[in-house]
């Protein structure tokens, strides 16, 4: 029997678990679900009786060696900064790794032993990145056969709640990490456009937002992801444009730009007896002593520089930065009173979906100087009180690789991500098969 160690069962692992149990007695395999919280485990696992749940501390280094030891393959959904420890434990056992998380400088270090031990260690295996730069690199392998190359990429992604769920006047909803959504921006982000570098620092990121049409959905608002520059060696290196940025409803930027403005998304700084201060007293440790114009929420429009009866002072009142009802919870900083305050306001109900969305919009350029502009956008949706798309964006890609791997149907060592045809066109294939469906146009460009 074939061992597989899910480590992490929070938000985004329900729909990897269920894909894994359900094909595990044709083949042959056990499936255990390691967390720090057990009973989520269990939840995940119920009762099947190829499963089973475990108490997992990753920070206990012989547990993880352990655990890791009795496995054929781990599949790691735990935070980012978990990775590395993950990866190189893995290495040292010589047991195959797949990650939803970026792969690093770290990662990519351990490759060679990787290679030597005939082990595979796979990140970037989710959505974003995962179907994203799979399907990307689905296209350029299309335009290299036709002798053709990228001057031109532009990738937008983006979980969101569906048009028929706009529940709440962010027009947003919780389906993954909380904490990613307050931290959002926080390192800034670059991107290269007609030739030139842009760097946008964190406190302009959400100024710096751009409207993206979306056949389908209409008028979406987009600002820049991170770091754009690292696509270039993923086969863009020809490309005069690079850019990828994340999607939302337009008006999610200027709000969040103000309550960035105040500092609320801030993890660095302890503030002392917080759960006993109230919201609104959080607020107004954000403000300056010399802020004058009367009660709180007037002080703050006047330092924002922003009107009080508008869509941007309705939303923070909306979201309870202004209220008198205290904060009661063990937060050591105002980001973690944020993100609770995202997790109860910005809840997923029962009677709400969500959906995932990725759009491509590349310029190819062929011989004799012709030029195609390729359009490709996905829209998934999740199901009411069932699997979010975002569960299932993120563990199908997981999954399929899991299954090919211990099936001998991915030939490769070494520290990968899933660029490589042995690794996406089979993932493409039964992603599409599971409702993840590209739709693709291509127009001529006149010179």
């Amino acid at each position: 029997m074939k061992k597989i160690l899910i480590l992490g069962a929070g938000r985004s692992a329900p729909f990897l678990i269920s894909y894994l149990l359900k094909q595990a007695k044709e083949n042959g395999w056990f499936v255990t679900v390691a967390d720090r919280n057990v009973e989520l485990a269990k939840k995940r696992i119920k009762e099947h009786p190829c499963g089973n749940a475990i108490r997992f501390d990753v920070n206990d280094s012989d547990m993880l060696s352990a655990q890791i030891k009795k496995a054929h393959i781990v599949v790691n959904f735990l935070a980012p900064q978990f990775q590395y420890l993950v990866a190189l434990s893995c290495v040292r056992q010589g047991k195959h790794m797949i990650s939803v998380s970026y792969q690093n400088e770290n990662i990519r270090d351990l490759s060679n032993d990787a290679h030597r031990k005939g082990i595979l260690i796979l990140s970037e295996m989710g959505l974003d990145p995962g179907i994203d730069i799979m399907s990307a690199s689905a296209i350029l392998q299309r335009v290299n056969e036709q002798n053709g190359h990228v001057i031109s990429f532009e990738s937008y992604g983006g979980g969101l709640p569906a048009p028929d769920s706009l529940i709440n006047p962010f027009k947003y909803l919780i389906s993954w990490n909380p904490r990613n959504v307050v931290m959002a921006g926080e390192l800034g982000a670059q991107y290269l456009e007609d030739h030139k570098i842009k760097i946008i620092p964190y406190h302009n990121l959400f100024r710096h937002s751009w409207p993206v049409e979306i056949e389908g959905l209409g008028l979406m608002e987009a600002y820049p992801n991170r770091d754009s520059l690292m696509y270039q060696q993923h086969g863009f290196e020809k490309s005069k444009t690079v850019i990828r940025g994340t999607l939302r409803y337009p008006g999610w930027s200027e709000t969040w730009h103000q309550i960035m403005r105040l500092g609320l998304p801030n993890e660095s700084l302890y503030i002392p007896d917080l759960k006993n201060h109230t919201y609104a007293g959080l607020t107004e440790m954000f403000l300056p002593l010399n802020i004058s114009g009367g009660d709180l929420e007037q002080r703050t429009a006047n330092f924002l520089n922003i009107s009080r009866t508008g869509k941007i002072m309705e939303n923070m009142r909306w979201l309870g930065l202004f209220s008198d009802e205290k904060i009661n919870i063990e937060a050591r900083t105002s980001a973690e009173v944020m993100t609770r305050l995202l997790t109860e306001k910005l809840k997923l109900t029962s009677k709400a979906r969500d959906m995932v969305v990725l759009h491509h919009e590349i310029i190819a350029e062929f011989p004799e100087n012709r030029q195609q502009k390729i359009v490709s956008t996905m829209i998934h949706y999740g199901k009411k009180r069932g699997f979010t798309s975002m569960a299932q964006s993120v563990g199908m890609p997981a999954g399929i690789a899991t299954k090919l791997i211990l099936n001998g149907e991915l030939p490769l060592t070494g520290c990968q991500i899933p660029t490589h045809p042995a690794i996406f066109t089979p993932v493409l294939k039964e992603l599409e098969k599971g409702g993840f469906k590209f739709n693709e146009k291509i127009t001529d460009i006149e010179n």
